[in-house]
């Protein structure tokens, strides 16, 4: 068996991290077992879905890298094709007509709540034998239902989940098509996932319920099961479930705050898997290391600080020039413009160590493009009348310099120090405040190094 997993994403927003992190499980599943990765977009929802969202999902899946073999695939697209397999189940007694109207059906509703019992169609129009069906109105719009089972239980073994039995008395004759002949969900996803031929429905804990219902239907089509897999719930650190009012849930989010996307679906593997102890590992790793039965079937916290952490590990080991070209969109964001100052490749090589966020490295980077103001405290503090006096004999010692590079530069710092009979922190900050505005830089001579003599001299001078 070729194993072909699918993501199915309805776009009615921006590709939220829960979605990302079901994705991300279904790539790696179907990578580890060389098999398909389907990408699916569920637009039938006409009222909430827009082109806009569906960007934000084809835009969200490219930013993190996780690579689609098919599609991707509209429902809008294959509405002929859902139409098709209605008929062919209407002709199968699988399905039938319904023609209860709106008021009928809440007035059923009304009863059976007035009778302490579960609110559910009644089933009046499911043809059965010896049953005479009521007279067809004339001027209602018929939908279809299907003909769940009344009897037994539908079982499944969830990879993730274990052994679920749900009763069959427990679920509805559920709309398959609305009067104007539009399938509905749990239909078109059944349906897809036939034609589709997936072998692995690995989503979210949320579609459980779905699942029962969308068994009957393969059944009845005499599909093929795939196996199902339900994720558990991310929760934030209050314990609820993830809000998009609430939280930073949209990949967009974590791009404009300056994640790594590999970063954020290292740590998205971690929410409800593991390896043993292991937290920082590449995608490759991931992938060779992954199965569903590793999964926790409890709901995982959201924990942003961990995040910051596997961000800062990722930035550490990437490739200083990729780092540039998203740190110069940060900078140009605060109108800061790069071309008259240092390679900001070698600026991001030296901040790499020091930065949690790109965001926090364009924030240091910006003092080698512009000096920075520095605050009152750091005046009175590393800027007084003996710190400038000194800082006049520093900078005419740099300017005589012969060379200027860091091991240079490092040299000189250290007999400038001695020459002067104090410590490296009162020759290191009053040279850090003056030049660029600020005591949190790394090491000065680097620093240095990468301004350049001249505009060094101009900020001393200054």
């Amino acid at each position: 068996m070729t194993v072909r997993t699918r993501f199915a994403p309805s776009p009615t927003g921006l590709l939220h991290i829960g979605g990302v992190r079901t994705a991300l499980f279904s790539w790696a599943y179907a990578r580890k077992h060389a098999g398909t990765f389907v990408l699916r977009i569920e637009d039938t929802d006409l009222e909430r879905s827009t082109p806009e969202s569906v960007k934000a999902i084809l835009d969200g899946m490219h930013w993190v890298e996780l690579d689609y073999d098919e599609g991707p695939f509209y429902q809008m697209q294959r509405m002929d094709r859902y139409k098709e397999v209605i008929q062919q189940m209407l002709a199968a007694g699988t399905a039938y007509y319904c023609y209860c109207s709106k008021e009928e059906l809440e007035a059923m509703r009304a009863e059976q709540e007035a009778r302490g019992e579960k609110p559910r169609y009644d089933r009046r129009w499911r043809p059965q034998a010896g049953k005479t069906l009521p007279a067809i109105p004339a001027d209602v719009k018929p939908v279809v239902r299907f003909l769940n089972p009344i009897e037994g239980v539908v079982a499944w073994d969830d990879q993730v989940k274990g052994r679920i039995e749900i009763s069959n008395n427990e679920l509805d004759d559920l709309i398959i098509a609305r009067p104007d002949g539009t399938p509905t969900y749990n239909f078109c996803v059944v349906v897809d996932d036939w034609d589709m031929k997936i072998t692995h429905v690995i989503r979210g804990d949320d579609h459980v319920n779905n699942t029962p219902r969308q068994i009957n239907i393969f059944k009845a089509l005499g599909a093929t099961l795939p196996q199902f897999g339900h994720l558990p719930m991310i929760h934030n650190d209050q314990g609820q479930k993830l809000s998009k009012r609430r939280d930073a849930v949209s990949v967009v989010d974590y791009d404009q705050a300056g994640f790594l996307p590999e970063a954020l679906l290292n740590y998205l593997a971690r929410l409800g898997w593991g390896h043993g102890d292991d937290e920082f590992f590449t995608m490759a790793q991931f992938v060779e290391w992954f199965d569903l039965k590793d999964v926790s079937p409890s709901p995982s916290r959201f924990d942003r600080e961990k995040l910051l952490w596997l961000n800062a590990q990722h930035i550490k080991v990437a490739d200083a020039a990729r780092l540039a070209a998203r740190v110069a969109q940060f900078l140009a964001e605060k109108g800061v413009d790069t071309a008259g100052g240092p390679a900001l490749t070698g600026v991001c090589a030296l901040l790499k160590d020091r930065s949690q966020t790109l965001v926090e490295m364009a924030d240091q980077a910006e003092y080698f493009y512009r000096p920075l103001t520095p605050s009152a405290e750091v005046v009175e503090k590393h800027l007084t009348a003996d710190d400038l006096t000194r800082l006049a004999a520093f900078a005419a010692g740099a300017a005589a310099l012969a060379t200027w590079d860091q091991p240079t530069l490092g040299q000189f710092i250290k007999d400038f120090v001695k020459e002067q009979g104090v410590k490296m922190p009162l020759v290191g900050m009053p040279v850090r405040a003056k030049v660029l505005g600020t005591t949190h830089t790394p090491s000065v001579d680097a620093v240095l190094a990468l301004l350049g003599r001249e505009e060094v001299l101009k900020r001393l001078a200054a």
